[in-house]
């Protein structure tokens, strides 16, 4: 029988234990993302993947935050950020310190996802604005533009659903 699992049952790790867990080498760069559920998503799946950190950059909404908390459940509490004025700064810094930087935009191109092999060193996502996608200028500054197969009608999928296929597919 399939018998629905208890929260004792999942043995999920404690905030301090998942403070000094081994992390992911990925950081999820938040493009001027407006929603601020859709923050509150990252960190959830940030969280939920050990994601070294989240970079909140330009408009991006910061915790503490009442609408972010919302979707993050806690997780503002656990997963690591940092706030910059422009993404143009989060990939210099990331830049400076080896990361490689992978866009995720549809481009001239671009890398298809289910065909990009995460490379062996720390590697940095951005996540564009739900409006206009990743910046021009981060494009230009990226080592990889990644895209997600899609076979409907639609183009572009809600960034935090993007964020999780990414994620996941990276991480499997």
């Amino acid at each position: 029988m399939n018998e629905k699992l208890s929260m004792n049952d999942l043995g999920r790790m404690s905030s301090e234990e998942f403070k000094l867990a081994q992390k992911q080498s990925v950081i999820i760069i938040l493009d001027n993302i407006r929603s601020l559920n859709n923050v509150g998503s990252a960190f959830r799946t940030a969280d939920a993947f050990l994601i070294e950190s989240i970079y909140l950059c330009g408009v991006t909404g910061i915790p503490p935050n009442k609408e972010i908390e919302k979707t993050a459940l806690g997780a503002t509490n656990t997963v690591a950020w940092k706030y910059f004025k422009t993404t143009e700064e989060a990939i210099s810094e990331l830049k400076e310190k080896n990361y490689f930087i992978a866009s995720v935009e549809q481009v001239k191109n671009s890398v298809m996802l289910n065909q990009f092999s995460k490379p062996q060193k720390p590697t940095a996502f951005v996540f564009g604005n739900e409006v206009y996608g990743v910046d021009q200028a981060i494009i230009d500054k990226s080592d990889v533009c990644i895209e997600i197969p899609q076979f409907g009608s639609k183009h572009s999928f809600n960034v935090s659903v993007t964020i999780g296929i990414v994620l996941w597919e990276m991480l499997k």
